[in-house]
């Protein structure tokens, strides 16, 4: 047993049993004569001993009185009692004990000597306020409540962990101050009431060492293990970090001290009764003991029917408290396997009970053990003082993670932007709170008078590039399967491989010639049908064709069975470009949001396009200003060049080369949008603003009139506009970034071709500055374009 010595304290001790003589003494002169002797005898017993009066300083020498102490505490310590006390000598909180009750005794004796004799979650400073508080309250007189439930933990004989409650009586301890002691004032009281975590305070009030503690106190203890371990339980499900992260062994731990039972294992499965299924839970290193290695499973394929009702339906324990007379006596029906497969997990004792909130099943708690009849009918009623803080807790956890669910679905997959937000909720809470609306249509979301902005980085040539990846590989793989085929050839003379080895060589010859939309799916359905059934069969032939064809289905994709590293790499490039991209821009929107809320939606395509939507409609509680769009305009063009230059840094490591092209789209009239109910998406509202939508749809493939190149390049952002006065802002903010050199001298302007029923389009072209030392720490903002012009 490790005693815990504190680093300091303001007394000096001095164990002292001056209080029993001076009791003793009063009972000698008037005491009955036989109360009178009983005294006597024993003060004269103590007479050679003045220390035991004056104090003893080190408790080491304490053995040396073991039975003169005794019998001087023999009144307050009875024999009778002994055996069911749980006492103690002590001094209070400083973890010496001593004189213990044969109760006692036998408790430390089973915990052994690897064990901490220390007060649970008591620290230096908690002991040396304390320890202050006791000088307040003895010496001072003042009534300081620093009372608060103090335990020890002592495991016993089998490694269960009890829990004991401290109580302790002071009445033979006397508080004396020392030469070196600070006289305390009132003014000093009201200080130290308002700063109990001033460990330096106290000690400048009560100095170390300055203080003496005389006498003794009696400790009592109560085993209160099974109030303690539900208490550390509720403490634990609190604990968000603590429950998330699935600490087993402190769970089960509780538990075994609330069973008393050294070996006891909990688990937990979830319940969808919608799905007839028993599920993992979603939370770590908690095992189901149900499923065992299995991530679901049917719930008709657990229990028998009435097992089965007796959880489900009726909502109460299943317990078994002998896994092996169970399987026996359910020989005949099928609740026999689930006892067989509870054996195989060496469970012999077991109790499922359900967790139910608002009458509804959410998952099954499980109590197991290695042993029969540990777990049984009987013990299991405690669970009735754990089940609710277990249920609201895991009630509560499923809660979060769904608005979590919600807010990634929110956030990922609708078009619901926290901008508009306001207004999804306005209409909602109409229809909740107004009784007549109940079964009436939800009012449609419309947003009128804002004005549009959009742009895109577009892979150039996706198309082209994804069918040459794929000609590459089909090509490839033709030609695996050409060279496997003569091979197998001149070992086996058959004409129908022959025969493989020509339609082999026409598709060869097809692909590289002109490559069709439909030349995948028949050539892979050719080779997946026909040619893979065929090398199987001549796997057995002989050891040498078995090798080549073995080595030959190493070489492809095992999700696919085909070759796939072009087109693998062609869909990761992809997948990087748009995810990076996508990222800066929706980092940079937390910051452009701060301006003026505008809506914001984006789309991963063959690259990134977004579209912004603001005016005084999507925020009616700001004041907009045209300001604000000119301000957006700025930052989509300064934001464009960022991703430019991000994806510039990007490329030389992207597994397959792909070049970009961005485009920004300039429209200054103002047209409204709707929230379609059946698409779930925001749409443009009207035929006029149709042509919107139009243009988008088909600006990035068009041409410069008259040629027949793109209106996108390489390494250049283009602006498309139709107004003069469009065309001079952006000018501006053109010589704007010319100044902060993100973008190059030459500014191209040139006409767009006629688009069916959209006529008129004009361009401006700017190269991008890859220079990534040169981009901005931050973006700037349509007041930093004033003043550098001014």
């Amino acid at each position: 047993m490790n005693i815990e010595h504190f680093e300091s304290s303001p007394f000096e001790v001095k164990i002292s049993f001056h209080k029993v003589m001076e009791q003793l003494e009063e009972i000698a002169v008037s005491g009955s004569k036989h109360k009178s002797d009983y005294a006597k005898a024993l003060l004269d017993s103590t007479a050679a001993y003045p220390e035991l009066r004056e104090g003893i300083k080190d408790p080491n020498q304490l053995n040396k009185y073991e039975d003169l102490i005794k019998d001087l505490l023999s009144d307050l310590f009875p024999t009778a009692l002994s055996k069911n006390e749980i006492k103690a000598v002590a001094i209070p909180f400083y973890n010496i004990t001593f004189n213990y009750t044969k109760r006692l005794q036998s408790i430390l004796d089973e915990a052994g000597t690897d064990f901490d004799m220390s007060i649970r979650d008591f620290s230096d400073h908690e002991f040396y306020v304390m320890a202050c508080c006791l000088i307040l309250n003895n010496y001072y007189g003042y009534h300081f409540d620093f009372s608060r439930p103090l335990f020890y933990d002592i495991p016993d004989a089998s490694g269960i962990m009890k829990h004991y409650r401290i109580l302790y009586n002071a009445d033979f301890i006397e508080i004396l101050p020392k030469d070196n002691h600070n006289e305390i004032t009132e003014d000093d009281i009201k200080l130290l009431m308002d700063n109990f975590d001033n460990l330096e305070l106290w000690k400048e009030k009560f100095p170390e060492d300055s203080w003496v503690l005389k006498g003794f106190g009696i400790v009592s203890l109560f085993d209160s293990t099974t109030e303690s371990a539900i208490s550390n339980l509720k403490t634990s499900l609190l604990k968000p970090e603590d429950f998330d992260e699935g600490d087993k062994s402190k769970q089960e731990n509780i538990f075994r001290s609330i069973y008393k039972i050294p070996d006891l294992r909990i688990g937990f499965t979830e319940v969808h009764l919608e799905e007839n299924t028993f599920n993992l839970p979603l939370f770590d290193k908690i095992d189901s003991y149900i499923l065992k290695d299995r991530s679901e499973i049917n719930c008709n394929d657990v229990f028998c029917g009435q097992s089965l009702k007796k959880i489900i339906e009726d909502h109460k324990y299943f317990v078994i408290s002998d896994t092996e007379n169970y399987c026996k006596a359910c020989s005949e029906n099928p609740d026999n396997e689930f006892a067989q497969h509870l054996l195989d997990q060496d469970i012999k004792s077991c109790i499922l009970a359900p967790l139910v909130k608002n009458n509804k099943l959410i998952g099954i708690i499980e109590l197991v053990s290695s042993r029969a009849g540990e777990l049984n009918s009987i013990n299991a009623k405690k669970l009735s003082y754990i089940l609710p803080f277990l249920t609201d807790r895991i009630e509560t956890y499923y809660s979060e993670m769904q608005n979590q669910i919600d807010a990634i679905i929110q956030k990922e997959y609708t078009a619901i932007h926290n901008s508009v937000y306001w207004k999804f909720r306005e209409e909602a809470l109409r229809h909740i709170n107004e009784p007549e609306n109940k079964n009436s249509a939800y009012k449609e979301i419309v947003f009128k008078e804002i004005y549009p902005l959009y742009g895109q980085i577009d892979v150039k040539g996706s198309s082209t590039a994804r069918n040459q990846s794929t000609e590459e590989d089909l090509v490839k793989q033709i030609e695996k399967l050409l060279s496997l085929f003569r091979y197998i050839f001149n070992l086996e003379k058959l004409p129908l491989i022959e025969q493989h080895i020509y339609e082999l060589e026409n598709m060869e010859t097809k692909i590289k010639t002109e490559m069709q939309a439909d030349s995948e799916a028949v050539i892979q359905n050719y080779i997946q049908t026909e040619i893979h059934p065929m090398l199987e069969h001549f796997e057995s032939v002989n050891e040498d064709i078995h090798n080549h064809i073995d080595n030959y289905f190493r070489t492809l994709d095992h999700r696919v069975d085909m070759v796939y590293h072009s087109r693998k790499n062609f869909d990761e490039a992809l997948s990087i470009i748009n995810k990076h991209l996508a990222e800066v821009l929706d980092q940079k929107q937390v910051e452009a949001q701060k301006f003026y809320p505008h809506y914001y939606e984006r789309f991963k395509t063959d690259g990134v396009e977004h579209n912004l939507y603001i005016g005084a409609s999507i925020a009616p509680k700001n004041q907009y200003s045209p300001l604000y769009l000119n301000n957006l305009r700025l930052w989509q063009l300064q934001v464009m060049c960022e991703m430019e230059n991000e994806y510039y840094k990007l490329y030389p490591a992207l597994p397959y080369q792909l070049d970009v092209t961005s485009l920004i789209l300039v429209f200054s009239s103002p047209i409204s949008i709707r929230f379609r109910m059946d698409e779930k998406r925001f749409d443009v509202d009207g035929t006029y603003n149709a042509r919107y939508e139009v243009v988008k749809k088909r600006i990035d493939k068009s041409h410069i009139k008259g040629t027949d190149k793109r209106i996108t390049e390489k390494g250049k952002i283009t602006i498309v506009y139709s107004q003069k006065q469009e065309e001079t802002e952006y000018r501006r903010y053109i010589q704007f970034l010319q100044h902060k050199n993100l973008v190059d001298s030459v500014v191209e302007q040139f006409d767009v071709e006629d688009l069916q029923g959209v006529t008129g389009l004009k361009a401006l072209r700017i190269a991008i500055v890859y220079n990534t030392e040169s981009m901005p720490e931050k973006t700037y903002s349509y007041d930093d374009l004033l003043r550098e012009l001014s």
